[in-house]
C-alpha cells in the first residue's frame, strides 16, 4: 500500500490493535520487545473483520492514511505524552501533524463574543505559522476551525472512526477542513462516538499542540479536560476571561486562578510561546523547524541537552537528572529539538537523528 512505509507490516499493527484486551499501554510493551512488529505475539487473537475494514478504508480513500507510532509521519509532540495512540487514522493533509499547533477549545453554547474571539484569534495565529487544532464541536471549536481556514490550516481530532462526521450538523465544515487541513483519530473505522471517547480524544488535542487556549468554558465543560491533559503533558494553558457574572466563562476563570495565562490578545499567547521556546514564534521559518541558523534558535540549555542525547537511547528521567531541569522545562526543550529535526522520540526515550 502506497500510503504506508513498505518496511512496516501494517497488517500486524492493525491485528495487534484489534486484539481484545490490548490497549495502548500493552501495545507499547509489545512494541518495545519487537519495534517493527514483524511477528504477532502468541496472545494475539485479532478481530480480522475490523482489520479488513481499516485496510479497505485506506484503499478506497485517496487522502486516507494509517500511521503507526514508528512511522516518521507520526507527530513528535504526541510521542511525548503518557499513553500515546499506537496508530493514528488520518484523512487529509498528514504533513500538518508535525507542524507547530495551538489548540483552541471552549464551550458548545458560547457567547457571540466568545465565537468572535475564537474566529479572529485563529485567523491571526495561522498568520504566525501555527496550525489550529480542535475537536469539531459546535461553538468555539467550530469558530476556531473556520477562522484558521481563512488564512491557514486546521486539524480536527475526532472521538470516533473517520468513516463519519460528528456532529452531523458540521458536515459542511468537515468538507472545508478536508480542503484546508486534516482529520485525526485513534479510533478504527466503524467506531461510534461515545461520551467517554470525547474525554480520551482531548488528550490528543492537547498532546499535538504547544499550548491550549480555552474560550467561553463554563462549569462543567469538556474543554477543561483538554486543559487538564495539557498541564499533565507540560503544555501551556491559556484562558480568555469574561464577565464575573457570566456562567459561560467560569471555567476560564477557574483555570486562571490555577495558573493559566490570562489572554487579552493574540500577542499574549505568541509572547509566551516565544519565551518558552526561545525563538520568535512570529518567524515562520523558526516556528516550522526550518530555520537555517539553528544556533540562533537554540539556547544554551537546548544545546547542552542536544549534547546529552546521543545515538543510544536515553530516557527522560535520566535527562532530568543530567540536566537538573524542571519537567516542564525539559519537555519544552525536547519539543524544540524535535521540531528542529535534531532528535527523535522512540519507545522508551530519545535519540539523536542521523544525518
Amino acid at each position: 500500500m502506497s500510503n504506508v512505509k513498505h518496511k512496516i507490516n501494517i497488517e500486524n499493527w492493525l491485528a495487534l490493535l484489534h486484539t481484545p484486551g490490548v490497549g495502548p499501554i500493552k501495545f507499547m510493551r509489545c512494541l518495545e520487545k519487537d519495534p517493527d512488529l514483524k511477528s504477532l505475539p502468541s496472545m494475539a487473537r485479532p478481530d480480522n473483520r475490523k482489520v479488513s475494514k481499516d485496510l479497505e478504508w485506506v484503499c478506497n480513500n485517496k487522502a486516507a492514511y494509517i500511521i503507526p507510532y514508528c512511522d516518521s509521519r507520526y507527530p513528535n509532540t504526541l510521542k511525548q505524552i503518557y499513553n500515546p495512540p499506537p496508530v493514528l487514522y488520518v484523512l487529509g493533509d498528514a504533513t500538518l501533524l508535525n507542524k507547530p499547533q495551538l489548540a483552541i477549545v471552549g464551550g458548545r453554547n458560547a457567547t457571540k463574543l466568545g465565537l468572535e474571539i475564537a474566529y479572529s484569534f485563529a485567523q491571526q495565529f495561522v498568520k504566525s505559522g501555527l496550525i489550529i487544532t480542535s475537536g469539531l464541536a459546535r461553538g468555539v471549536d467550530s469558530a476556531g476551525h473556520r477562522g484558521a481556514m481563512q488564512k491557514g490550516k486546521t486539524i480536527a481530532v475526532a472521538a470516533h472512526g473517520l468513516h463519519t462526521v460528528y456532529p452531523a450538523s458540521n458536515e459542511d465544515l468537515a468538507r472545508e477542513i478536508l480542503r484546508h487541513g486534516c482529520f485525526v483519530s485513534e479510533y478504527s473505522i466503524g467506531t461510534q462516538p461515545l461520551a467517554a471517547r470525547f474525554i480520551q480524544r482531548n488528550r490528543i488535542i492537547s498532546g499535538l499542540s504547544l499550548g491550549v487556549l480555552v474560550i467561553d468554558a463554563g462549569l462543567p465543560s469538556g474543554s477543561l479536560s483538554t486543559a487538564s491533559y495539557a498541564r499533565e503533558q507540560n503544555r501551556e494553558v491559556f484562558a480568555v476571561p469574561g464577565a464575573i457574572n457570566n456562567p459561560k466563562t467560569r471555567g476560564c476563570h477557574m483555570l486562571i486562578k490555577h495558573g493559566a495565562k490570562l489572554v487579552e490578545s493574540v500577542e499574549d499567547v505568541l509572547e509566551e510561546l516565544a519565551n518558552l521556546f526561545n525563538c520568535d514564534i512570529r518567524d515562520n521559518n523558526c516556528v516550522q523547524g526550518q530555520h537555517k541558523k539553528l544556533s540562533k534558535c537554540l539556547n544554551g540549555v537546548q544545546k547542552k541537552l542536544l549534547n546529552c542525547i546521543g545515538e543510544q537511547l536515553v530516557n527522560s528521567d535520566k535527562l532530568l537528572t543530567m540536566m537538573q531541569l524542571k519537567s516542564n522545562e525539559l519537555s519544552a526543550s525536547l519539543v524544540q529539538l524535535e521540531l528542529e529535526g535534531l532528535i527523535k522520540s522512540v519507545p522508551g526515550g530519545y535519540m539523536k537523528k542521523k544525518g
